[in-house]
Formats: C-alpha cells, structure tokens, sequence
C-alpha cells in the first residue's frame, strides 16, 4: 500500500492545476495525416461520418436476485438468466472548416436507449398515463471545437473524452477483446469519461501528451460497487463546476508495436453538488488517480494491460452526508471505499496468421485470454465496514474473429470469482461489434 501511495504521488506531482487527459487512440481524434501542417493549409477531408457499436447475448449462470449478496447461501442452485443487450451505439460526425478549426460530435446509446410516450388509456376512462418501453441511456459524449496549430499544438474547447486508464483511451469494441468493456476499470471509474473543459495536446516525436482543465466530480453520486464511477454525471439540466480537476496523459511509442502510457487525475468533490452547504463544511473530497496502460501490437501478438489506483479524501464524512439525504434523492447512499484499484491483462494470438490465404485476405482470428482484479472498497477507514463482495477476480477465455478490420465477432466463457461466503458468476457472451470512420 506504501509503494502505491508513493508511484501515486509521484505521478500526480507531474501535475498542474489546469492539466488534464491524453486520448491517443480516441475515435474523434483525426488521423495525423489529416492534421494540416500549417492553420492555412486546405483539409484532405472536410466531412467525418462514422460511429461504432455493440449486440451482446449473454447467459449468466448465477442468481440474479437483488439479495444474491446478502443471502448468498439462498441462491446457490439458482438456474441462471439470460439477455440480450446493446451496450454502445455511437453516432459521430466532424466537419473540418480549414484554418486549423475542426469539429467533433458524438452521442452515444447505451444499452438501446430510451423509449417513452404518453398515452390516452382507453381502459382508464381516458386518464393520460406515462409509459417506459424500453431503458437505457442516451448521452451526447463529446461536442468541441478544435483549433490546430501543429502536429505538437492542439487546442480543443467543449466536452470531450477523459483518457485515465487503458479502457477511458481506447473505448471501442475493436480495442479490447472482451464481448464487455474491461471490467475492473469499467467499475471503478466512469467509463466512457467524458467532461466539459478545455484540452492541450500533440504529437512531437514518439510521443504524445494531454492535458485537461475539467469540472470536478460530484460527490453525491459516489458507492460501494462503483466508487467514483457515476460521479461523472449529473441528474441536472447542467453539471455543478463549484470543484474544478485536472487530468493529464502521456503516450511514448519508441520501441516498435508497443505503445507505454502513464495518466493521472486530481480534482475535488465534495462541493460538486447542489446543496453543498452545511452538508459537505470544510470537506474537500479530494479524488486521486494515478494509472499506467500499455499496448503490444506485432509478431501477430495483442497483448494490453493496466493497473489503476484511486484515493478518496474524506470517504467518511462524505458516506454519512449522503445517507441522511433524503430518501427520494437519487443518490446511492452506500459507504464508499477510501480507494479502490483494478487490474487487468490481456493477450491474443491471430492463429490466421499461420494461414497464407485468410492472412494475405486480411482476415484474423485472435484465441485470448484476460484476467481482472479489482476492487471498489480496496481500503476503507476504520470505522466503515469493508464490503466483500465488492472485491472480485474474473477470468475471460474466447476468440475474436475480424472478417474484415473494421468488423469483429466475439465469443467468450468468463468466470467471476468472489470472496468464499459469495456463489461464484460463470457467463457465456457472443458480440458483433463494428467500428469506422468515413470521410466525405
């Protein structure tokens, strides 16, 4: 825990008050090659259509009742549950105006998005009446205006992805090989992370830096099982900016096919909510993330990794302000772990690279493995209890079939492992995924 705290302060002395995270690999980002030499020169490219998404079968072969955890021993031979899901749907449009200026837009639907509409119900002697048809989330993730002095000198303004963490960078279902995102950094950070602010970045040799002046996170938000993940949003028409962060990435690519990124976060939130007064009095709710990621990418050889760790200040307090909201708050309301850490690794080979025809075809076929650790309440202070069931292992086997690069299929057995008094949660996955960008 020492060492941890020590590569963590280390990192985010890097710092400044107004930093904020590199996106090396982000779908909005324009290939270099279209990045004009000087602000004057005429685009390749004006107009950017393009997206990605996600169709997911799963069977989960474990109780999915609410009290599974609570009661674990009383849902042990439960038969399991399946689904059908649509995790990401993005939609993408940028437009290059010439002189440096550009353009990015996306909005993303999560898990199908949302269907509602209100009714005249006949049965009900005409009563108008409100109906949800189908859940989800629909979020614009990224609208900014960018300004491009150089390949070096980048200015981008409005709201854009933050890249701490492997999975944060690189998001797309081509990416990982796993039918879900990663699962420890998909837990215990937000994830797609997107935040309003200004961001400075480049390329100058083999590397790449980033850095973001953001609004800080919303303390209200924050849980047991996810930490900081939902502290990102807002259940307003606008997100509170009392709190302000700043995040920074660096990528270097000096030896071939392997990509090394250090990124960080630091930025207050006990005060990012309304009604702060009285309820968060000399809080600060500091949330520090250090994080280090790396690609691998030759000899027919993927292989990714990254390890995160997270501290909160003032966890206690923070926990027993948000229990006495009041109940109809849309809050959680759980304790929340003074920090967290995940963990994770994965490596695929493309097993037709030893086939001449489907390799000169361009057709891969990469049999993965992965393995997860991570932990939401990693610590808590002494008088809060450490949840167990929130401290998880997962061990992923599958394939993942690229017919052509844009497009993959993916199918996996995956194996959640618990604390002992916990039923342990095998899964099976099949995922189509597509991702591209189509420039008029």
């Amino acid at each position: 825990m020492k060492m941890a705290t020590r590569l963590l302060t280390t990192l985010l002395a890097c710092m400044t008050i107004g930093t904020a995270a590199i996106h090396a690999d982000n779908l909005l980002e324009k290939p270099q090659a279209e990045v004009s030499e000087t602000p004057t020169e005429t685009p390749t490219h004006r107009l950017t259509i393009g997206g990605y998404g996600e169709a997911v079968a799963s069977r989960m072969f474990y109780s999915n009742n609410y009290k599974r955890y609570t009661n674990a021993e009383l849902y042990k031979g439960d038969k399991g549950f399946g689904q059908f899901d649509l995790p990401h749907v993005v939609l993408y449009l940028g437009y290059d105006f010439g002189k440096g200026w550009s353009l990015g837009t996306e909005i993303e639907f999560e898990h199908g998005g949302t269907e509602s509409a209100v009714e005249i119900e006949e049965e009900e002697t005409g009563e108008y009446e409100s109906e949800v048809e189908r859940g989800g989330e629909v979020a614009l993730e990224q609208f900014w205006l960018q300004k491009s002095f150089s390949h070096a000198v980048n200015l981008r303004m409005g709201h854009m992805v933050v890249p701490v963490g492997g999975t944060n960078n690189a998001h797309m279902p081509t990416e990982f090989f796993t039918v879900y995102r990663p699962e420890g950094e998909n837990t215990i950070m937000p994830c797609t992370w997107h935040e309003t602010g200004v961001s400075l970045w480049g390329n100058v040799g083999k590397w790449r830096y980033e850095a973001m002046f953001i609004a800080g996170l919303d303390a209200d938000r924050f849980g047991n099982k996810g930490w900081i993940h939902d502290g990102a949003g807002s259940p307003y028409e606008f997100k509170m900016a009392t709190s302000y962060a700043g995040a920074l990435r660096i990528d270097n690519r000096s030896i071939k096919g392997l990509r090394l990124s250090v990124s960080g976060y630091l930025g207050n939130s006990a005060n990012n909510t309304l009604n702060a007064t009285g309820k968060y009095n000399g809080l600060h709710g500091t949330v520090a993330i250090g994080a280090v990621d790396f690609l691998y990418n030759d000899h027919n050889i993927v292989a990714r990794g990254n390890f995160d760790y997270g501290h909160l200040s003032n966890s206690l307090e923070i926990t027993t302000a948000n229990m006495s909201t009041r109940a109809d708050s849309p809050f959680p309301k759980t304790n929340i772990g003074e920090a967290a850490i995940a963990l994770g690794i994965e490596a695929g080979y493309d097993i037709f690279s030893q086939v001449a025809r489907l390799h000169a075809d361009g057709q891969r076929l990469y049999l993965f493995g992965r393995y997860d650790y991570y932990d939401s309440m990693y610590k808590t202070v002494k008088n809060m209890t450490d949840e167990k069931m929130w401290q998880r292992q997962k061990v992923t086997a599958g394939v993942n079939y690229y017919p052509i690069p844009q497009i993959v299929i993916k199918g996996e057995y995956s194996y959640r492992i618990l604390s002992s008094q916990y039923n342990n949660e095998p899964t099976v996955s099949l995922g189509i995924c597509y991702s591209g960008l189509f420039h008029i």
